[in-house]
């Protein structure tokens, strides 16, 4: 095993613990503690649908090695569970803990029934009765009657019923047409039970002619590693079509796990795990509910109870960059126009898109989805360009895990009103976050692109850092174009010079630049690598930044989830500092710097450094050109170099530590500076009309000093 290379999945759960220790954070509201704890759970539970899932199909077909750490799959996946069976209880720990702290201080208590009194459980006891028995459906199970079907993440009751005979099980699905939570009439507190837990108690009740043994809640979290590839291989039906078929399928596959909120006997622990095919690792057994999604519910109860359980409440603001009295294209003709989510609004690309559609010289717009929000303004604009007759196209990424239903729906919807639906290669998702918008005036055509490192979605721009770009640069719409026509005809961009363009031109386009910076440090110049991402995984560009680190490339990234490269390790890596920041908001942009001062090359993209993305996807990475924009963009990263309270540092050993203020320096929280930043600048007018060439030879810009602030 080479020393600097880490292994995705375990470097995942790295990621998802550092997420959890934000629901231990003593200095983060107690409300939004139970959020990160709920985040954690729902982040393990698509973990397991998918990368466990992907795991098991591996194992099932062979058992080939990783290429970074040389484990093979089952290796892996013996990690994951024993790695899992360690943070459950911590999980459960931190749950206890903030539930305890809100009792004591706030009287919310999650109810049991030996702290019940008699009025209260006569409450519960009536409400089974009426609200709940009527609506659940027992089964026994046993020879005669065959082993259910349960629903991934569902929850159900189980109990061992005593037989003379075989075993015998009963079991009833406890989510459906009642409320999960159930608040007691109490005043002045807020004292609440989940159904299920009612139902395990009342099993008596309704298995009467049994003897219960022993019992439990129970959920089973399935496989939802679906091969699209092969099913769309030789197929000659519609593509939503297949999307739909496969869609059913994925409800269908095989369990991955099973999670218990008490321990059963052997012989019923046997029993699950013949019937669902798990081996006794899969089984985890909590104290805490094993869905947290209730907390939602809790949340919009406890909204007036006192603002100290939540973050100050920080909306999006109105962009500094912006004259919001004055429409948007004539703006963005001016200057290039930079968009900080969530610390600034998406009203201005709204306003974009809606002034497009009504515009009378736009011919088209052309957009790349592949997320959007349930009621989709996005989609909504698109709607009203087609209605008003402009040429609309629209690729939507059916592929789009997890997404994939709600996409089918809205393809369905656009192609109704008369926009031109597109689905992109068959082997290739399309992740791209690109918009061209073309507009005739008599004989001169002008167009307005817009690259973003995150989706079309106006919820989750008000939750993701993620950053867009408008310009009216010719040569970047013209090479946009270029990649919505290979789309277009199933094709792929092979060559381009502004545009980063996966899968053919991007990883090696990379590549070059790294070398440019490994190039300057061999000739006693100052090289130097700056990278935001999600996820690096690549190993050809993790043995590329290695390379340039033994050659004296100073790299600095803030990579939030998986890391694959270790970072500080002597005569590899020594050269390399890796930070991740999880924190209020769920970092999302993604920005490569190459080089610092005059002959920075910078852009900003939708691709983390993953095969997946790299050479798997079509995404795009743009340059900036505006010399402001670089400045602000520059600026940006720094101060998350700099964060020394959300962020934790990478160490040799591949575990992670906190960046604490050194002495006499003030704590500094990225995403709170960025907030306040915004509040202060929303007054400020924007800055003056620049009309640079889109490839200037030289662009000075520093990086600006960060002011550090005391923590609100």
């Amino acid at each position: 095993m080479i020393k600097y290379y880490d292994n995705r999945e375990l470097s995942w759960l790295k990621f998802n613990e550092r997420v959890l220790e934000e629901a231990m954070d003593m200095d983060v509201p107690l409300c939004e503690r139970l959020l990160f704890a709920s985040i954690f759970q729902s982040n393990l539970d698509e973990f397991f649908m998918v990368r466990v899932g992907s795991l098991y199909d591996q194992t099932l077909v062979g058992n080939e090695k990783e290429n970074k750490t040389g484990m093979t799959c089952s290796q892996q996946l013996d990690a994951i569970f024993k790695r899992c069976a360690e943070l459950v209880p911590v999980r459960d720990g931190a749950y206890s803990g903030i539930m305890k702290e809100l009792q004591e201080k706030y009287g919310i208590e999650q109810v049991d029934f030996r702290a019940l009194s008699d009025d209260e459980e006569n409450f519960l006891k009536t409400y089974f009765k009426q609200e709940i028995l009527p609506l659940i459906s027992p089964q026994v199970i046993d020879k005669r009657h065959p082993f259910p079907f349960l629903k991934n993440k569902e929850i159900y009751a189980v109990a061992h019923l005593e037989s003379k005979q075989s075993v015998k099980l009963g079991i009833i699905p406890s989510s459906g047409s009642f409320s999960r939570v159930i608040f007691l009439p109490t005043e002045n507190r807020i004292r609440f039970m989940l159904a299920e837990e009612l139902i395990l108690h009342y099993l008596p009740l309704v298995f009467s002619n049994y003897k219960i043994l022993c019992k439990s809640i129970m959920r089973v979290t399935r496989n939802a590693d679906i091969n699209m590839e092969e099913a769309l291989y030789d197929h000659d039906v519609d593509f939503r079509e297949i999307m739909s078929d496969l869609l059913r399928k994925r409800k269908k596959l095989s369990p991955v796990r099973l999670e218990l909120t008490r321990k059963l006997d052997e012989t019923t622990t046997a029993f699950l795990c013949e019937h669902l095919e798990l081996k006794p690792t899969q089984i985890f057994c909590h104290n805490a509910p094993l869905d947290l999604s209730f907390v939602f519910t809790l949340r919009g109860k406890l909204e007036d109870t006192d603002p100290v359980l939540f973050y100050r409440r920080a909306d999006p603001r109105n962009s500094a960059e912006v004259i919001h009295d004055m429409p948007m294209l004539p703006q963005i003709r001016k200057r290039d126009i930079l968009l900080s989510y969530p610390y600034e609004s998406i009203k201005p690309f709204l306003r974009m898109l809606n002034e497009a559609a009504e515009d009378p010289d736009v011919v088209s717009i052309k957009i790349t989805l592949y997320r959007v929000a349930s009621n989709s303004k996005v989609v909504e604009a698109l709607i009203n360009a087609a209605e008003n007759g402009k040429d609309v196209l629209v690729l939507v990424e059916l592929r789009a895990r997890f997404d994939e239903e709600n996409n089918i729906g809205w393809s369905k919807r656009l192609e109704h009103a008369g926009c031109s639906v597109i689905y992109g290669p068959e082997s290739l998702k399309v992740h791209s976050k690109l918009c061209l918008i073309t507009r005739k005036q008599g004989n001169k055509v002008e167009h307005i692109t817009q690259i973003g490192t995150g989706n079309y979605n106006e919820k989750t721009s008000a939750l993701y850092t993620d950053l867009c770009l408008m310009t009216a640069n010719e040569d970047i719409a013209k090479e946009a174009n270029d990649v919505f026509n290979a789309l277009s005809m199933n094709t792929l961009v092979e060559n381009s010079k502004h545009l980063l363009v996966a899968p053919l031109s991007l990883q090696n386009k990379i590549i070059r630049l790294i070398d440019r910076e490994i190039e300057k440090a061999e000739n006693g110049e100052y090289g130097y690598i700056g990278l935001k991402l999600n996820s690096l995984t690549d190993k050809v560009l993790i043995d590329k930044l290695v390379e340039a680190s033994r050659k004296g490339v100073k790299i600095q990234m803030v990579i939030r989830g998986i890391c694959c490269l270790v970072a500080g390790i002597p005569g590899d890596t020594e050269n390399i500092e890796v930070i991740s920041i999880v924190g209020r908001y769920l970092e999302h942009a993604r920005i490569y710097m190459f080089g610092r001062g005059e002959d920075m090359k910078l852009y900003i993209s939708s691709a983390d450094f993953m095969t997946r993305n790299t050479i798997r996807r079509v995404e795009v990475a743009a340059p900036v050109y505006d010399s402001h924009v670089r400045e602000r963009i520059v600026h940006i990263f720094d101060t998350m170099l700099n964060d020394n309270v959300k962020a934790r540092v990478m160490q040799p050993d591949s575990t992670y530590s906190h960046r604490h203020p050194a002495e006499n320096e003030e704590p500094l929280d990225s995403q709170a500076y960025f907030i306040a930043k915004a509040y202060s600048d929303c007054s400020k007018k924007p800055p003056a009309a620049v009309n640079e060439k889109p490839a200037p030879k030289a662009v000075k810009v520093r990086p600006k000093p960060v002011k550090k602030q005391k923590r609100s």
